[in-house]
């Protein structure tokens, strides 16, 4: 896909990094949060949908409570998120409002994108709100975060909301403008105008974010994110958000991800890029070739064991001799069911134990590549 069809999208997802918002000295910076917001309200003038994934919450709140530095506890980033949160959305609720554009606080956990159920509620959610005319303006739910928070690294989310919201397209912004093929602040590198596909860059060593600032995303996080919405079949732009407006036009700012894979099911994409595995089935070198080369569902004889501990309909990895995860699929049966199973031909078997072990309905494909 090319720029004309981000320019021609019609619901764009939009991603926001703290350091686009925020500052470790001053907080939140209105002027340049009310210029993103002119710019996604013009989007929503010309009659296309808009979701809004923002960073900042912590960045925010820190002020406020008069923290100086990158917290360095959970619980301080936690309280910074808590107080940030409520300033960050009633900051963006003004700011649109003056265009007459009603917002909607979209927040979610990881636990929310790994679980089935919801993951489909999340999907629901952000359907309705648009469907009511709503902007719905996500960010991580940090302040119950249990997992240690990292200051505006959105990215993966933002391409996980952009298949969940169904969007024609991704864009992330940030306070760098492209992805070059060496780090501009040391020496001579140019801009990558266009990413087909991870061999464009194989070459290219990205760089994290710096750590004396508010955001901690980098160009590889944002690289990740873009391939996994651009093999969902969703182009993606990563620019600067003083260069929103022009990604958003279609114009050759930034670094287009040309989308080349084929929208997935919404269960496939889960298991591929959302769900988080609760054991492995580790498999004979047969089952992995009837797997990967024939895409047969996998049956109890090409079992050779099991590890971790899950139930039935459980996301699980298959795994080869090699130890190389082959796939990732729901599981038909709980771990401590397995090991009668295993290695066991199918007429072998009780009637209730004949199902396969992972149905091919249910699996997906590992690919051995950047963001699969």
């Amino acid at each position: 896909m090319t720029r004309e069809a981000v320019a021609a999208a019609h619901r764009v997802v939009v991603k926001v990094g703290s350091s686009s918002l925020t500052s470790l000295e001053a907080g939140l910076d209105e002027g340049r949060l009310r210029a993103l917001v002119d710019v996604l309200a013009a989007l929503r003038a010309a009659g296309r949908d808009v979701v809004l994934v923002s960073s900042g919450a912590i960045g925010t709140g820190l002020a406020p409570l008069g923290v100086t530095g990158r917290p360095r506890d959970l619980a301080t980033a936690q309280a910074a998120a808590s107080v940030g949160q409520l300033r960050l959305m009633r900051a963006y609720a003004d700011a649109f409002a003056e265009h007459g554009i009603t917002v909607g606080q979209v927040l979610l956990t990881a636990d929310d994108l790994t679980r089935r159920g919801h993951y489909r509620n999340a999907r629901q959610t952000v359907d309705r709100l648009l469907a009511l005319g709503v902007l719905p303006v996500v960010n991580e739910n940090d302040t119950v975060a249990t997992e240690e928070i990292r200051f505006g690294d959105n990215d993966r989310l933002a391409a996980l909301v952009a298949h969940l919201a169904v969007a024609d397209a991704l864009v992330l912004l940030s306070d760098i403008d492209a992805v070059y093929d060496g780090d501009p602040r040391v020496g001579p590198a140019s801009r990558i105008d266009t990413v087909t596909g991870p061999d464009d860059l194989a070459a290219v060593v990205l760089g994290s974010a710096a750590r004396n600032g508010v955001g901690t995303g980098g160009m590889a996080t944002k690289v990740e994110a873009a391939f996994i919405a651009a093999q969902a079949g969703v182009p993606v732009v990563v620019t600067s958000t003083a260069q929103a407006a022009a990604a958003l036009a279609g114009e050759p700012v930034g670094t287009l991800f040309a989308a080349h894979g084929r929208r997935p099911s919404a269960r496939q994409f889960w298991l591929r890029y959302a769900s988080r595995p609760r054991g492995r089935v580790l498999l004979d070198a047969g089952a992995v070739a009837a797997v990967r080369e024939r895409g047969a569902s996998l049956l109890a004889a090409g079992v050779t064991g099991v590890t971790g501990e899950f139930l039935a309909d459980d996301p699980v990895e298959l795994v080869g001799p090699d130890g190389v995860v082959v796939a990732r699929g729901l599981v038909s049966y709980d771990a401590r069911e397995m090991p009668g199973l295993v290695g066991r031909s199918t007429g072998d078997l009780e009637p209730d134990h004949r199902r396969p072990v992972v149905h091919r309905d249910e699996m997906v494909l590992v690919r051995a590549s950047v963001g699969a």
